[in-house]
């Protein structure tokens, strides 16, 4: 078989600084996986006109996983063409439906799964001759019926715990979103379901965190509670997630924005990064040992090496380089 592939979008901002040590790490535990880079975002749109050029969408397509790192730029932030454009049009052309987001610190352990392709941000939407605009949330059950089942899958893997989270008092798709989650809990007796309104959730998610074991919900949803679980584990910046598709490559991203106010300064925090790149190798290319050996010097790193933006002085080079010492101190051996 080939070797698998990793197709490398840098993106905007801090993105490429990042990205750099996402590089080195996945050489160093994976060696035989080839990466290559494509353009995206901003960047994408002033080389190509496009923020996803055919090019890279053909790149992503044929990869074994997508590592992406942040896009954006003030530049577009008013403009017609985009970079987020092309973030969402690459997640709904590899179908990555099923967004990971672990937050992990201080007591807390919990896994939120987003649905990503559906619901609110990619319902029909326009203007009205009156003036009113309007976004529709819309949901098939087979979409909604394939993330419950792998946040199912996900639960019984760790705790046993599934908390799927709608507004079931007020909408429709909600209702729908409950009803298909109890039909497929029928087939996981061994994992224990709740449901809760998402209002109720934001609340318990600020003060008991530490109480969640896996979360399932819709897209919006599933964007504003990722974000709230992510500042009551040390924030944005050390955030990584995971979109997942049932056939094609998955795309593997930090939460954080592509900081133009900080970009070749070589103070951005790569944790996110790299942290991201350990998904990558658990569910991307079936590596958990090297992942899970990722994971815990990303951790030993940040307490050795931290970054301005946790009250240290290390560059985003010095950080990387003492995360990979780490991962020397360990044993770890390329490819093991």
């Amino acid at each position: 078989m080939p070797d698998p592939t990793v197709a490398l979008l840098p993106g905007d901002g801090v993105g490429p600084e990042v990205a750099h040590e996402a590089r080195l790490a996945l050489r160093l535990l994976a060696p035989d996986v080839e990466i290559e880079e494509h353009l995206l975002g901003a960047a994408a749109i002033r080389a190509t006109g496009t923020p996803l050029p055919d090019e890279t969408l053909a790149g992503c397509l044929r990869a074994t996983a997508v590592l992406k790192a942040p896009i954006g730029d003030p530049e577009f932030d008013a403009a017609d063409v985009r970079p987020e454009q092309g973030m969402l049009r690459l997640r709904a052309e590899l179908d990555a439906y099923a967004n990971l987001r672990p937050a992990v610190g201080g007591g807390v352990d919990l896994l939120i799964v987003r649905e990503l392709v559906g619901g609110l941000y990619f319902g029909a939407r326009g203007v009205r001759e009156d003036g009113t605009v309007y976004d529709t949330c819309e949901y098939h059950p087979s979409q909604i019926e394939r993330v419950v089942r792998r946040a199912f899958a996900l639960a019984a893997g760790r705790r046993g715990r599934l908390l799927s989270v709608d507004k079931a008092n007020v909408l429709e798709t909600s209702r729908l979103w409950r009803r298909v989650v109890d039909e497929v809990a029928q087939e996981f007796p061994g994992v224990a379901v709740e449901h809760m309104l998402v209002d109720n959730c934001a609340m318990q998610l600020a003060t008991t965190p530490e109480r969640f074991d896996v979360l399932v919900t819709e897209n919006m949803f599933g964007d504003i509670l990722s974000d709230l679980a992510a500042a009551v584990t040390g924030g944005l910046g050390l955030a990584p997630s995971a979109s997942l598709s049932d056939s094609g490559p998955g795309i593997f991203e930090p939460v954080h924005g592509s900081a133009p106010d900080i970009a070749g300064r070589g103070i951005a925090n790569p944790a996110a990064m790299l942290r991201s790149t350990a998904l990558l190798l658990e569910h991307g290319l079936g590596r958990p040992s090297e992942a899970a050996a990722l994971a815990q010097a990303v951790d030993r790193g940040l307490e050795l090496a931290p970054t301005p933006d946790l009250g240290g002085s290390a560059s985003t080079a010095e950080l990387g380089a003492a995360i990979r010492a780490q991962l020397a101190v360990d044993g770890v051996t390329a490819g093991a």
